[in-house]
C-alpha cells in the first residue's frame, strides 16, 4: 500500500495511506500510543522470564522496537512473531525516527528489523529475536503458543475481515493459560467478538486522544 510520512503530536513519525485514509498510529503521538497500549498494558504484565509475542500487523515495526528496547531494559528473551500482509518498503521504513525518538543507540537494530528476510526467525539482539511472517491473518494457520498478543490491524472500518470472531477464536486457541492480548480498538462489536471467543474483557484509560483500549486475558 502506498503511504506518506506524517510527524504525530509527540514527534515521532506515523504512516498515512490515502486508499485507505488512515494512519498506522494515532496523529497524537505514535510512540506514546505504542508504548501505552502494547508495552505498559500488555507486554509488562507477563513475568515470564521468556516470552513469546505475536503481533498482528507489523506495520513500521514501532511495536517490535519498542519490545525489543523493553527485552534488553528488564532481562527477559522475547521471541517476537508478527504477521502483516502489505510489508511497508524498505527505503520508506528506514526513514522512520523511532530510534532517534526512543534509543538512538538502537539504530543499526532497527534497521535490521526491516531489512531482515520474511519467514525466518533472525537474532535482533541477545534479548530479541524475530520472525516477521508474509501472510494474511485470516487465512493462517497457528502453530505455536503465545503469552502476549498485540492486535494492531487498521480499524474495524476499514479491515471488518481481521476483527472477527473467528479470528479472535484462532488467537484464544494458541494462546498459552495467562496470556494478554491488548488492542487500541474498544468498540462494542470487537469487544464481545474476543468474549465470545472465550477471552476475559478489562477496559483501561487509553492513552492522549483515546478514551478506552482493551486488554484481553485468557484466564483457563
Amino acid at each position: 500500500m502506498q503511504s506518506e510520512l506524517l510527524i504525530t503530536e509527540d514527534g515521532s513519525h506515523t504512516l498515512f495511506v490515502p486508499s485507505i485514509d488512515e494512519c498506522y498510529h494515532s496523529t497524537h503521538g505514535a510512540v506514546q500510543e505504542s508504548r501505552h497500549i502494547f508495552i505498559e498494558a500488555a507486554l509488562k504484565q507477563c513475568n515470564k522470564s521468556e516470552i513469546r509475542v505475536l503481533e498482528i500487523g507489523f506495520g513500521t515495526g514501532l511495536n517490535a522496537f519498542l519490545t525489543m528496547v523493553e527485552a534488553e531494559r528488564s532481562e527477559k528473551q522475547v521471541h517476537f512473531t508478527s504477521l502483516e500482509k502489505f510489508p511497508v518498503s524498505i527505503d520508506k521504513a528506514l526513514l522512520l525516527n523511532y530510534p532517534e525518538e526512543i534509543d538512538s543507540e538502537k539504530r543499526v537494530a532497527f534497521e535490521l528489523m526491516h531489512t531482515s528476510p520474511w519467514n525466518v526467525e533472525v537474532q535482533i539482539t541477545a534479548d530479541f529475536s524475530l520472525k516477521k511472517i508474509e501472510t494474511d491473518f485470516t487465512i493462517y494457520k497457528f502453530s505455536e503458543m503465545y503469552d502476549v498478543i498485540y492486535f494492531d490491524a487498521f480499524s474495524p472500518e476499514k479491515q471488518p475481515e481481521m476483527w472477527t470472531e473467528e479470528r479472535f477464536k484462532a488467537l484464544f486457541l494458541h494462546c498459552n493459560e495467562g496470556a494478554v492480548l491488548t488492542t487500541y480498538c474498544a468498540k462494542g462489536m470487537v469487544r464481545r467478538a474476543m468474549q465470545t471467543a472465550g477471552f476475559v474483557i478489562e477496559r483501561l484509560a487509553g492513552p492522549p486522544g483515546k478514551r478506552e483500549i482493551l486488554r484481553s486475558l485468557k484466564s483457563r
